[in-house]
């Protein structure tokens, strides 16, 4: 067995559950995790370090003796810090700053997919209000805009009023404005050595902040995987016709992707259809489908860094299902409430099948957990179905004392309801 030293780069959920992940490789002798969290601290050593700077990270890595880095967040990819990680001799999970434009920059991402003939959502790249407006009329409503930048899933909107529509437009341009995609929206993750990639398991998540899909778009309520509803072949379409065609434009173009495709797809009355790449791990997903991972982590992303991901064979999964409900701070998605208490059981370490994912904590004078961001927690329960994991996480939030935290009610209720219809592809 192949010892590795790993760190995991960043400070929220998604690197919490990273490190969950890769704390069970047996391979993974040393983990740390920077800047990390609370939650990381369990599991992991953290170590303060601007993540987006491609030196400090490259400085730190060393002095660990790293073998594998994993970047965890958006920034630090667009900014070129795995760049930086590979030309110093380490083995780096996470794509270039030229290949994460895929998610740096919308209109970079519609032209790979045409390139490469993937179904997308018919689109305009706006500059001016002006175009804004015409492709508003165009599409005609509900109306959907899209900051071309990255902004931490909160840079769309989706209504059917004109004014919102261009208000949002005014204070985000450059946009791309798009045709709505009906039908219900999948979530698959797919990891790349450039060539070879292999599929996790599909998940959803609930962008929107309020139950029954209410109020304004966020970075993600909560998510659940499997999907019960999902049409036979699912997986297989969706790599047969996005993820190998998109993988293979991006190496014809001189931009290999070696890291984390993350396809955010409708799948609508005219069949399935992308609706935005992300270039790392999405967040809440990852939380509820890395706690169903029976592979390796550590030797997965290890092998997708140095190219010899045709060598793992098909990822293994436990039976179940995963429901992650993510806990956040009052004033979320506007101004978060900071400095709130949180007390419970579960909060570093797991129960049975129920964990708690530290996405923005911190620790004050005094020792408490406090908020200290926008998404505070996600509370994670895996079960022989979905009604079995939903009733985990809420019995357990239940049992927190967080009185400055909201959640939503309904994360996966309708799928566990069987309330969704299968769609045919």
């Amino acid at each position: 067995m192949t010892e590795r030293t790993v760190l995991v780069l960043g400070n929220g959920g998604r690197e919490h559950a990273l490190a969950l992940a890769l704390s069970r490789d047996p391979s993974v002798v040393a983990l740390h995790c920077a800047p990390g969290n609370p939650g990381t601290a369990a599991v992991a050593t953290n170590h303060p370090v601007d993540a987006t700077s491609g030196d400090a990270v490259v400085e730190l890595a060393r002095s660990l003796g790293a073998t594998l880095v994993v970047v965890g967040p958006e920034a630090p990819l667009v900014a070129g810090v795995a760049d930086a990680v590979r030309a110093a001799g380490i083995a780096c999970f996470g794509p270039s700053a030229e290949a994460a434009r895929i998610e740096g920059s919308k209109q970079f991402a519609k032209d790979v997919m045409a390139q490469a003939g993937v179904p997308t959502a018919a689109s305009a790249y706006c500059t001016t209000l002006g175009e804004v407006a015409d492709a508003l009329d165009r599409f005609g409503a509900p109306h959907v805009v899209k900051a071309d930048g990255l902004a931490a899933g909160k840079g769309v909107i989706v209504t059917d009023d004109r004014d919102a529509a261009l208000e949002h437009a005014e204070g985000s341009l450059p946009v791309v404005v798009e045709e709505y995609l009906d039908g219900p929206e999948v979530s698959l993750f797919a990891i790349t050595d450039g060539t070879t990639c292999l599929p996790l398991q599909p998940a959803q998540d609930f962008k929107r902040v309020g139950d029954g899909d209410s109020g304004p778009n966020t970075g993600g309520m909560g998510a659940y995987t499997p999907l019960p509803w999902a049409p036979e072949g699912l997986v297989d379409a969706i790599m047969r016709d996005v993820v190998e065609p998109t993988v293979a434009t991006m190496a014809a173009r001189g931009t290999p992707f070696q890291g984390l495709l993350y396809a955010g797809l409708a799948l609508t009355s005219r069949g399935l259809r992308v609706v935005e790449f992300n270039c790392r791990f999405g967040d809440p997903e990852t939380q509820a489908v890395l706690s169903l991972l029976h592979s390796p982590l550590g030797e997965v992303l290890d092998a997708a860094a140095r190219g010899r991901l045709d060598t793992i064979g098909e990822l293994r999964w436990a039976d179940g299902a995963a429901v992650v409900v993510v806990l956040a701070a009052d004033g979320y998605p506007g101004v978060p409430a900071r400095g709130g208490v949180i007390a419970g059981p579960r909060l570093f370490g797991s129960d049975g099948h129920v964990h708690i994912v530290h996405a923005g904590t911190a620790q004050d004078s005094e020792g408490h957990l406090v908020a200290a961001g926008g998404r505070v927690l996600g509370v994670v329960a895996t079960g022989a179905d979905l009604a079995v994991a939903r009733d985990g996480a809420y019995d357990a939030i239940g049992r927190l004392d967080a009185p400055t935290l909201f959640h939503r009610s309904d994360i996966a209720a309708r799928a566990a309801a069987g309330e969704i219809p299968t769609r045919q592809l």
